[in-house]
């Protein structure tokens, strides 16, 4: 069976200003999506689940999910903060989604298969899609437990124009996750990559420290981890406003208590991406390159 790709585009755009996911691009306005759709179709992947909020439903079937229409099939699934598990109600003062791990639950209803996680708004790259398509579709049938993740090179991902937020991984010599922290705000401070801890000092980081870009390989077991995480992290942090359920938070869990593995698929490429409206300008530039030395037809779909 092929694997599916789950888009994470239920982002609300805040620090880019407006729904970035709808944002036009490429020569002939396409969005970051639309490449990574191109890009999973030729690595692979059979289906592509998007989880978006309800409010921009209507936009997004006219806008982009028309344009698959007999290349690859797709489905639609729905974040909203109200969804949670049973015994617990989302505060009034409550506004922030519940996180990226969160947005993946939605997922758990249409998705029998293995499947990556990639961000709607982060440009990975043919080769990312590759890779982790071979790795996904090489699996035993019925597996279990074997996660993978593409591991970009920390200084091929910053923004010229402020923090971003990574997972900062270790791995051992076998090439397998060995831990996994989120960390909110990287930038370079002084020439330095840097993060800012939990008491807001800044810590270097080498260079070539693989992070996670949410480019995610699971098997299906992983949404009834991911339920019974959600209910502990419910317990500890409904009553603050800001925390969210990442998925480095479920996986570091599984992985350091022995539930699964997770493999780093090295690349080299670099990550490219809209987190700032700033951003914009480069990022076109940087598709058009790509168009010019044919790594992408000049129309996609």
């Amino acid at each position: 069976m092929k694997p599916t790709l789950f888009v994470l585009a239920a982002g609300m755009g805040s620090r880019y200003g407006g729904l970035k996911q709808l944002d036009g691009l490429g020569p002939n306005g396409e969005t970051i999506m639309d490449y990574s759709i191109f890009d999973a179709i030729r690595g692979g992947f059979g289906k592509i689940v998007f989880v978006i909020r309800k409010d921009f439903e209507q936009d997004f079937r006219d806008k982009v999910l028309s344009k698959y229409e007999g290349h690859i099939p797709t489905e639609l699934v729905f974040q909203a903060i109200t969804d949670l598990p049973e015994g617990f109600t989302c505060p009034e003062e409550r506004t922030k989604p519940w996180g990226t791990n969160h947005a993946v639950l939605m997922g758990k209803s249409v998705i029998n298969e293995p499947f990556a996680v990639i961000n709607a708004d982060d440009f990975y790259g043919r080769d990312a899609f590759a890779v982790m398509g071979k790795w996904l579709s090489e699996l035993p049938e019925g597996s279990e437990g074997k996660y993978s993740m593409v591991g970009f090179r920390v200084c091929n991902t910053l923004s010229e124009n402020g923090t971003v937020a990574r997972g900062v991984c270790a791995k051992n010599e076998a090439g397998m996750l060995t831990d996994v922290v989120e960390r909110t705000e990287i930038m370079r401070v002084d020439g330095v990559i840097s993060y800012k801890d939990e008491n807001g000092e800044w810590q270097p980081v080498g260079e070539e420290t693989p992070v996670s870009m949410n480019f995610w390989g699971f098997t299906p077991d992983y949404f009834n981890y991911s339920e019974a995480q959600f209910v502990d992290f419910l317990k500890e942090n409904i009553d603050k406003p800001k925390a969210e359920f990442f998925i480095p938070l479920v996986v570091d869990t599984l992985i350091n208590g022995g539930k699964a593995t997770c493999e780093v698929l090295d690349t080299t490429a670099k990550w490219f991406g809209v987190t700032y409206a700033a951003d914009r300008p480069g990022t076109v530039e940087k598709i058009q390159s790509l168009v010019d030395a044919g790594e992408y037809p000049n129309k996609l779909f």
